[in-house]
Formats: C-alpha cells, sequence, structure tokens
C-alpha cells in the first residue's frame, strides 16, 4: 500500500482540494476502468475533495452524475471501434485549457490515453497544475490479440512516452509496478483495487435464476464475467468447461457480459448460456448464484472481476498475475496456475469442480480475504499520493523562483 513521507509543510489529509478527474470511460459504461474510476470519484468526493469530472458525452447523460456533488464537464468524443456503446474523448486542448486557467483545479488526474487524456495532460503543463496518471489498461498487450503484434512495441514507447511527461503514474500492483519499472516508466506508485463487499454478496444467491440456467441445487454452474473479446482467452475457458463436462453432465456455463466475439461464439456453442451485460443487482446475482469463477485472460492490468467473484464467494482460476495474484492463496480461496501454462488451467478446473465441498469451503475463504479489501483503505492511500504530489510541485517551484530571483 502507498505510504507519503509528509513534511511540516505538506498540506494536511484535512484539506481540500479541487480534482479534475480525466477519463474516456465512466459508469453506466460497463468496464473496470469505469468502475474503478467512479469509486476513485466518489470516495474522493465523500471524503471532502471538490471533483470535476472531464469524460466525453455519451448519448443519455446526466446533467451529473446522481446522488454527488461531483461537477460533470462533456466533451465531444466518436465511437470507438469493436467497443459498442463507447467513445473516446477529441482533443480539446484549448477548451481544457481556457477551463482551467479560469477554475484551477489543486490537481489532475488523467485515467486513459485517448486523445483526450493526451490533450488533458499537455493542458495541465502548459498552466503548471501537478498530474498524475493512471495506468488502468494493457494496450500494447491488446494488440497481439487483434493480429498487430507488429505495433505491440511501438505501443508500449507511446505508452511510456505519456505516463513519463506526468508527475506520478498509479499502477494497480507490485507486480506491475516492476515491471514497468523495467521498461522505462518513471515515478511509480500503487494504487490497488477495492471491492464493495456489499454488492458483491453471497446474499444475491437466486435460486430461481439458477432454475432460469438449468441448475438444481447439486448441479454447477460455471461463470465467466467480462468482455466477450479476443484478448480475454476464452477459447481456454471453453476447453476447461467442456473437461469438467465430460466428468459431470449436470453443469452450466453463464457467460456474462459482451462484445465482438459474443455472436460467434454463441452460434458455435448453442449450449452455453449467455445472458449479456448485467449491472447493478442482476450482476450482483449472476456473480453469486455461480458456483466456480473461470478467469483465462492474460492481458489485465488488475482484473476487478476476480474480486469481485471472490466476495461473491466464487473460487476463481485464473494465471498467476495481478489480482489473482494479489490475493488468491492456492487450493485455499482459489487456484492460481502459471503463466499461460493451458493444461494447468484445464486440469485445475477439472480437478476443483470434482469436489462440491471443497467448492464450498474455498467459496467462504475467498469471501472472507475479500471482506478485507477495502476501498476506504485503498482511497487513503490515493489521497496521501496526491497530496504528495502537489507539495512536491509547490517545492520544485519555489526553488526556481528562489534561483531566478538569485543576483548573478
Amino acid at each position: 500500500m502507498m505510504s507519503a513521507q509528509r513534511t511540516p509543510d505538506a498540506p494536511p489529509p484535512s484539506a481540500t482540494l479541487r480534482i479534475a478527474v480525466v477519463t474516456e470511460t465512466y459508469p453506466p459504461e460497463i468496464n473496470g476502468v469505469a468502475n474503478t474510476m467512479r469509486h476513485l470519484a466518489e470516495g474522493l468526493a465523500n471524503r471532502g475533495h471538490r471533483i470535476e469530472l472531464v469524460r466525453p458525452r455519451q448519448t443519455k447523460d446526466p446533467r451529473k452524475p446522481e446522488g454527488t456533488d461531483i461537477e460533470l464537464m462533456l466533451v465531444p468524443g466518436l465511437p470507438i471501434p469493436g467497443y459498442r456503446g463507447l467513445r473516446f474523448g477529441l482533443p480539446v486542448y484549448w477548451r481544457l485549457r481556457r477551463h482551467w486557467h479560469r477554475q484551477r483545479p489543486s490537481l489532475i488526474y488523467i485515467a486513459t490515453q485517448g486523445p483526450l487524456g493526451h490533450a488533458a495532460l499537455s493542458a495541465a503543463q502548459a498552466l503548471g497544475i501537478p498530474t498524475i496518471t493512471g495506468f488502468h489498461t494493457q494496450f500494447h498487450q491488446y494488440s497481439r490479440h487483434y493480429g498487430l503484434g507488429l505495433l505491440t512495441r511501438p505501443i508500449a514507447g507511446t505508452l511510456r512516452h505519456f505516463h513519463n511527461r506526468s508527475d506520478t503514474t498509479l499502477v494497480p500492483t507490485a507486480e506491475l509496478k516492476t515491471e514497468l519499472s523495467v521498461e522505462g516508466f518513471n515515478n511509480l506508485h500503487i494504487f490497488g483495487r477495492g471491492v464493495d463487499v456489499d454488492q458483491f454478496s453471497p446474499s444475491w444467491r437466486s435460486t430461481e435464476l439458477r432454475r432460469a440456467w438449468g441448475c438444481g441445487d447439486e448441479d454447477l454452474a460455471v461463470v465467466y464475467v467480462g468482455r466477450i473479446a479476443a484478448e480475454k482467452n476464452l477459447d481456454l475457458a471453453r476447453e476447461a468447461f467442456q473437461a469438467i463436462r465430460a466428468d459431470r453432465s449436470n453443469v452450466r456455463f453463464v457467460l456474462v457480459g459482451d462484445g465482438p466475439e459474443a455472436a460467434s461464439m454463441q452460434r458455435e456453442h448453442p449450449e452455453f448460456i449467455f445472458v449479456g451485460a448485467k449491472v447493478g443487482a442482476e450482476l450482483s446475482a449472476h456473480y453469486a448464484s455461480g458456483d466456480l469463477f473461470l478467469f483465462p485472460s492474460l492481458t489485465e492490468t488488475f482484473g476487478n472481476v476476480v474480486t469481485e467473484a471472490m466476495a461473491s464467494g466464487l473460487p476463481v482460476i485464473a494465471f498467476d498475475y495481478a489480482a489473482a495474484h494479489a490475493h488468491i492463496q492456492p487450493w485455499k480461496n482459489g487456484v492460481t496456475v502459471p503463466m499461460d501454462d493451458r493444461a494447468a488451467f484445464v486440469a485445475a478446473s477439472r480437478d476443483l469442480a470434482s469436489d462440491r465441498e471443497r467448492l464450498r469451503r474455498m467459496g467462504e475463504a475467498a469471501r472472507a480475504t475479500a471482506e478485507d479489501i477495502s476501498w476506504d483503505r485503498v482511497l487513503g492511500g490515493v489521497e496521501e499520493r496526491l497530496f504528495e504530489v502537489i507539495h512536491r510541485q509547490r517545492g520544485t517551484e519555489a526553488r526556481h523562483a528562489s534561483m531566478a530571483a538569485t543576483p548573478e
């Protein structure tokens, strides 16, 4: 967890900051970055800070997020190819610069590296406003799954240049911090992820929903939640499920989510249960009504669905990195297998699914682990980092002013 060495003249944690949060995605959009940004913006607002949310305009937008005092600045955007319903923000550099000149933030947090994020970073630097960027998506890893492997290194270089222009980059795990440091990213600090243990809880389990899936009390519901897309490695989830089904007939595979591969996968596997994207209470019930969670992705920066499934009382099978590495104790509250070891993933899925009592015990242990992952604790660390970045820049400005005033 992050900690900051505070000096006597650093702003106290009780001070109120004006923070601009710039992101290309935010609820009601459904993805991990949007979810994290909601917790960040609302959590900091609840701590007494003044939050301005800058994001692309969507087709149905309230004037401001409901139930909060968050200010909303909407900018023009265009659709993102392959991501239905999502838009990227246009590079409105001059609009941001004029706006922040009139209403100067204490600090700007930039969550996404699209045109809007680049414009925001440039405007902030022109005005001398401290900036923090968040490393939320492994864009350079995604390129391998869309036939663009040759672009992996150039994309990584572009991301490195972007983040190194900011005062600090926040990453979700110590593992990723080490990896990016080796690749030349500077000033990295950890912004972990919490989980809402009320929204995601075994108490949402629904007998009626399980019946709709064709599952009785003794049947097994294997669940996946996330985008149905090439980068999620779902052919391995299919292989693992089919290995489970070879041992038992009373098993169902439920996929919760949408994406570019959904239609073709549904045509190829009509026996799978595709329920589309879910939010709110419906999402909570779909997690909690499962028995085992398969997560074969190799491209996560964190993987919020891992902790959400754990909080819902499901043991997770995943590769040993990101959220799984941080929170799963192998064969106690879930299972991790070596990176890209497909055979180990399938074998673990088959083994764990064969013992209902062990599934139950591991699900209870997963829930206990999740109860210790508090968003309040995570946001307390982020808040410390905000004050540290602001104080550090003030010290730099003071030194520059002193040097300029010193006669030769």
